[in-house]
């Protein structure tokens, strides 16, 4: 199901997933001839219904995960339209996707599409926008900055202001500095990939920060005191976390401890 709002001039298509009872959401979102973000694949009917009353020039993605990017290839396909993602996503877009069967489940399968690489501003119609290389969640994140209007399309980079789970491969450190480095422009609201529109959004990104910075140093001192991984984990989070069983330990707080620790390592060497 497809739920749209307009915000500052940006057409926010929130694609809302029932799964068991429980829903969650993808958005998609559109302005001034660009489309950020493309869904996933198991929503390619009711986006091909949206792509068709709609007209767009250009498509971005934030990042290359099959949740943004499930719609691209019937995009290149069947729209004279360009896919742009930063250079680290490009290979892995134009492969045949490799992703757990828990995600291919939830966000169905992509298929194989070819991107061209992002540099550091994009020009919409009449915007032109700046992308800013945020990785932490993926290699190849990016966020969109208007800072005359103070939009920012920020892609999965905020999510939830406490996260309390992470996947195997993000790192915790490469969110922090991320996060330091958008909040050093000029911007209050902010689109994100699964949280949607928020007025205030600078003020949840610090929040964000706050967060995993004082959860990082929780994290070190137990560590210093001789405290095992397992241990802190226990210590700091609950156990038994229903997303780490469906995904097979990918999604785990274990990763939150493990994510801190690797980026503390060098300066201990």
């Amino acid at each position: 199901m497809l739920r749209t709002s307009i915000h500052e001039d940006v057409v926010c298509v929130e694609i809302v997933l029932n799964r068991q009872g429980r829903e969650s959401s993808v958005y998609v979102y559109l302005t001034d001839g660009m489309l950020v973000d493309t869904g996933p694949q198991n929503v390619l009917s009711e986006m091909i219904s949206f792509y068709e009353q709609n007209t767009f020039e250009s498509v971005v993605l934030t990042h290359s995960h099959e949740d943004h990017v499930g719609t691209a290839s019937w995009i290149e396909q069947n729209l004279e339209v360009s896919v742009y993602i930063h250079p680290y996503g490009m290979t892995i877009c134009s492969e045949q996707a490799a992703y757990p069967l828990y995600r291919q489940v939830a966000w169905g399968v992509r298929e194989p599409f070819n991107a061209k690489p992002l540099t550091d501003t994009f020009h919409s119609r009449s915007t032109s926008w700046k992308v800013i290389y945020t990785p932490g969640h993926a290699d190849d994140h990016v966020v969109l900055l208007h800072e005359e209007t103070g939009r920012l399309l920020c892609g999965d980079l905020y999510l939830t202001a406490k996260p309390k789970v992470l996947l195997s491969f993000e790192s915790i450190p490469q969110q922090m500095n991320s996060l330091r480095l958008v909040l050093d422009y000029s911007f209050e609201s902010i689109y994100c990939g699964h949280a949607g529109y928020i007025a205030s959004g600078k003020n949840m990104l610090r929040q964000k920060l706050d967060y995993l910075e004082n959860l990082s140093g929780e994290i070190i001192h137990l560590h210093q005191r001789g405290w095992s991984a397992a241990e802190i984990n226990d210590r700091l989070f609950e156990p038994n976390h229903l997303l780490t069983k469906v995904s097979d330990g990918e999604f785990d707080t274990m990763h939150i401890v493990t994510s801190v620790l690797r980026g503390l390592a060098p300066k201990e060497g």
